[in-house]
C-alpha cells in the first residue's frame, strides 16, 4: 500500500499541493481527477520521487520514499510522465527494454528478454517492434511508452495523463489494459485521468482534487454524483446510471 500522509508543495510560497493524506491500495486501479491547476500531476510526481516534498511524508509498502534504496524503489514502483520526449533515436524494442534496466543494470538475462516480449505483446506492438520512435504516431508511441513501464514489472504503476494522443477506440483499449494490469497481475495502476467517465467505469478507487486539496475520495458509484462532479469541476453537470455506471454529462 502507498500512504500519502500531509503532503505539501510549495512554489515561491504558493502552495500547489495543500495537505494531501490518502492510502492507495496494493492492487486494483485509482484514478485521480479534477480540473486543470488542481495539483493532480504533482501530487502523482511527489509520490513516484520525481518531485520533492515541501513537507509530508509517502511510504511504499512501509519504506520512506526519501530514505530507501533507489534500486529498491525502482522495483517497488514505475512511472510514466507526461512530457515523454528523448533525444537519442531507439526503436520499440531498445525503448521497452530500458524497463528492465533496474533488474538488468544493462546486462539482460533470458528472463529480462522475455519481460521485454512479454510487454511487446501485451501493447499490441509486435510488429512494430524494429520502428524507431519518430517513425510512430502519437497513439504509437505512448503504447510504447506503457510497455516499458509495464516491463519494469513493478507492483505499483503510476502513469500522468496516459490517454494522451489516443484517440477514443486506443483509449478505450488502453483502460481495458489497465484493468486487465491490475486484475490479472495483481497490480496497483493509479492514474491522472481527464476523462471522468473512463475514471468511473474502470476505477476501484476515485480521488478527486481541487485547489490542491484533496476534497472527495472513495468508490466510483460514491465519488460520481451530480452534486460532487458539480463541486469539484464548477460547471454544470448531471450523472445518469446506465448498466450500474455513473456516466457524466456535463453542460457549459
Amino acid at each position: 500500500m502507498i500512504e500519502v500522509s500531509n503532503v505539501t508543495k510549495s512554489y515561491g510560497g504558493s502552495e500547489v499541493v495543500r495537505g494531501v493524506t490518502s492510502s492507495l491500495p496494493a492492487n486494483g486501479v485509482t484514478s485521480i481527477i479534477g480540473p486543470n491547476g488542481a495539483g493532480k500531476s504533482t501530487f502523482l510526481s511527489m509520490i513516484s520521487r520525481l518531485l520533492p516534498m515541501s513537507s509530508g511524508q509517502v511510504t511504499v509498502d512501509g519504506m520512506d520514499i526519501l530514505t530507501a534504496d533507489g534500486d529498491a524503489m525502482a522495483k517497488k514502483l514505475s512511472i510514466l510522465r507526461q512530457d515523454n520526449h528523448l533525444t537519442a533515436r531507439l526503436t520499440v524494442r531498445d525503448l521497452v527494454a530500458f524497463g528492465r534496466y533496474p533488474h538488468s543494470k544493462g546486462r539482460p538475462t533470458s528472463e529480462d528478454l522475455a519481460h521485454v516480449e512479454r510487454s511487446i505483446s501485451y501493447l499490441g506492438l509486435d510488429n512494430l517492434t524494429h520502428r524507431f520512435l519518430d517513425e510512430l504516431s502519437g497513439g504509437q508511441r505512448q503504447r510504447a511508452f506503457i510497455a516499458m513501464v509495464l516491463c519494469q514489472d513493478t507492483k505499483y504503476v503510476l502513469l500522468d495523463e496516459p490517454l494522451n494522443n489516443l484517440d477514443m477506440k486506443h483509449a478505450v483499449a488502453m483502460m481495458q489494459l489497465f484493468r486487465r494490469a491490475a486484475d490479472e497481475l495483481s497490480k496497483s495502476v493509479v492514474l491522472v485521468l481527464h476523462d471522468i467517465n473512463f475514471a468511473s467505469c474502470y476505477s476501484d478507487l476515485i480521488i478527486a482534487m481541487r485547489d490542491g486539496k484533496l476534497v472527495r475520495q472513495g468508490a466510483p458509484a460514491e465519488i460520481v454524483t451530480t452534486a460532487n462532479i458539480q463541486e469539484v469541476f464548477d460547471l454544470e453537470a448531471r450523472v445518469e446510471i446506465v448498466e450500474g455506471r455513473s456516466i457524466v454529462h456535463f453542460y457549459l
